[in-house]
């Protein structure tokens, strides 16, 4: 059994129900490495997303020619993969819920569809479940190598890193790998604001992904209010976070950079002009607060480094 496969069979198929498990396990070997997302739709085909393409499958494991050729989800594919996930207890999974995913052992996340519960401003659950989006979790160690020299050029000072692309280019795994290039070196104490579960994948609290040994995670904590945490009770020397964009994620970026912390975070753009157009981003741009920019795409895969921009 290869790699990407047991990693799938031994983490992701036993939240699934008895016919999708049949399905996923007869999948020819070479697609596991290439498969990022099971898409589950009460009454809709089978959609796998392997590397770039959207794909349907049937019954026998097979990739359909056309979605009526496909293996339809049924409400009981849906019912059982969520009572699994579950620990057959929605309730111990409120919060999670609330926030629309549920990350499980091995820092896989399944993404929530449903009848949105609102009070308020606030979604207080999700109910009547239609649809689970299974997003596999995957390490690519060293996949950052190449340009840690640049976010440490001498070995100590970290400097104030902005990863710019578009989604699914791999900033997450990107800003992983950065994380434990930072923790392996030196004395450095990072410390990961993890709003969305995805850098560290922490599955009751424990990081699944391999994060360094010189990293503290807060999982689930909002970006702005989790900087501020870290800064007055985790002594970092770099503070990591994903996907800024709104005022009070400058604002706490600013009081993090003051008292001389280091920032690494990543933004979603399809490059500078459209960065640009963005008021907190400008902002931040021409206060000059980042001193490196590294700009991804997925010509080459994932994670392919487009341009370094320096900002010093």
């Amino acid at each position: 059994m290869t790699g990407d496969k047991e990693i799938v069979s031994k983490q992701i198929l036993p939240y699934l129900s008895p016919p999708l498990q049949h399905i996923i396990m007869h999948l020819n070997d070479r697609f596991f490495a290439s498969l990022e997302e099971i898409r589950l739709r009460s009454g809709q085909p089978l959609i796998m997303k392997i590397g770039d393409k959207d794909t349907a499958v049937n019954l026998k494991g097979e990739l359909a020619r056309s979605l009526d050729k496909a293996y339809v989800v049924t409400s009981e594919d849906i019912y059982r993969t969520i009572a699994s996930i579950s620990d057959n207890s929605l309730y111990a999974f409120e919060e999670e819920i609330r926030r629309g995913f549920i990350t499980v052992q091995g820092g896989h996340r399944a993404g929530l569809a449903g009848q949105v519960i609102v009070e308020g401003n606030q979604v207080r659950t999700i109910k009547d479940f239609s649809g689970i989006c299974l997003r596999i979790a995957r390490e690519v160690k060293n996949c950052a190598e190449p340009v840690l020299r640049n976010v440490i050029p001498d070995g100590s000072q970290i400097l104030n890193t902005l990863i710019i692309s578009p989604p699914r280019c791999g900033k997450t795994t990107f800003l992983r790998d950065i994380t434990r290039g930072i923790s392996h070196a030196g004395q450095h104490n990072v410390v990961v604001v993890d709003e969305r579960s995805e850098i560290a994948g922490c599955y009751r609290g424990i990081p699944q992904l391999d994060v360094g040994p010189r990293t503290d995670v807060l999982d689930a904590c909002p970006k702005a209010l989790g900087m501020i945490m870290a800064v007055r009770s985790l002594s970092p020397q770099a503070i990591i976070t994903d996907e800024i964009g709104r005022m009070e994620d400058a604002e706490a970026i600013l009081e993090c950079i003051n008292a001389g912390v280091a920032v690494i975070s990543s933004v979603h753009a399809g490059g500078m002009r459209e960065l640009s157009r963005r008021p907190v981003m400008k902002s931040l741009l021409e206060q000059k607060i980042f001193q490196l920019g590294i700009v991804l795409s997925r010509r080459k895969g994932p994670g392919t480094v487009e341009e370094l921009i320096r900002w010093d």
